[in-house]
């Protein structure tokens, strides 16, 4: 199994494209939780404040646990006028 990250818009930009993280890279990088997650797909990119983060597209902070087969995604907030 593994996890799957998605990056929308301006966070596909910053990072460049998404990531699948096997369970193997989870277990040996001790991927817990969001925050873990954006760090090991950002390569020390610094993730804006205003990043809405969604898991199995419920809306979640940084801190939210992930679990095998989980899809995470980042994306910006959305405005309009």
């Amino acid at each position: 199994m593994s996890i799957e990250v998605k990056f929308f818009a301006s966070m596909r930009d910053l990072i460049g494209e998404d990531c699948e993280i096997q369970v193997d890279i989870i277990e040996q990088q001790s991927i817990k939780n969001v925050d873990d997650i954006w760090n090991f797909c950002a390569n020390g990119k610094k993730r804006p404040n205003n990043v809405l983060i969604a898991v199995n597209m419920d809306y979640v902070d940084g801190k939210a646990h992930i679990k095998d087969g989980d899809e995470v995604a980042f994306f910006p907030p959305v405005t309009g006028g």
